[in-house]
């Protein structure tokens, strides 16, 4: 119930924590890009590992020659970091790009806006998510659409076209059997 309070006494833990995961961007540990190498946690200081007892068997002439080569890589490192970071990029870039459709709009079509949860007009589950229908006055790059009401008014703000959809007028002929 005190957890709150004593937050202090956690953040190291949580730092050290997320200073020594690996991130699947660049591959590496935080820790690792900075200073080289890998951190010792505090097992490790309690129930040795291969590394800590090899590096105690080390002279102490052996340990500081041993930590320049180690040093003389880091620029390595981090340049394989980078170039792991942009392959990821990449990767996710084409992930997305997979699950975007594209969406082309030419002036005079019309369109429905869609109401989003911040905005006043959003009153509830069961009212309609879009306002409209609206007419595209004009496509600007990279996506954003001028509005225009349907009495001819122009909205000087522009939308992202993620947030309007084709609005279709469908002419209904009504038929009627007689029996």
């Amino acid at each position: 119930m005190d957890n709150y309070k004593k937050w202090h006494e956690k953040l190291p833990f949580s730092l050290l924590r997320y200073h020594t995961i690996i991130r699947t961007s660049t591959g590496v540990t935080p820790y690792l890009l900075v200073y080289g190498t890998e951190v010792v946690i505090p097992t490790e200081v309690d129930i040795p590992s291969l590394r800590i007892i090899q590096e105690g068997e080390l002279s102490d002439v052996e340990r500081v020659q041993n930590r320049y080569e180690q040093l003389a890589l880091t620029n390595g490192k981090r340049m394989n970091a980078v170039c792991h970071g942009q392959l990821y990029q990449n990767i996710m870039a084409r992930a997305f790009n997979k699950k975007v459709r594209s969406r082309q709009f030419t002036p005079g079509q019309l369109v429905l806006k869609r109401i989003f949860p911040h905005q006043d007009k959003a009153k509830g589950k069961f009212l309609p998510n879009c306002q409209g229908p609206y007419m595209v006055h004009r496509v600007l790059t990279g996506g954003a659409l001028i509005h225009a009401e349907m009495d001819g008014e122009i909205w000087a703000k522009p939308n992202n076209s993620d947030a309007v959809k084709r609005y279709y007028v469908y002419d209904y002929v009504c038929t009627f059997y007689l029996m």
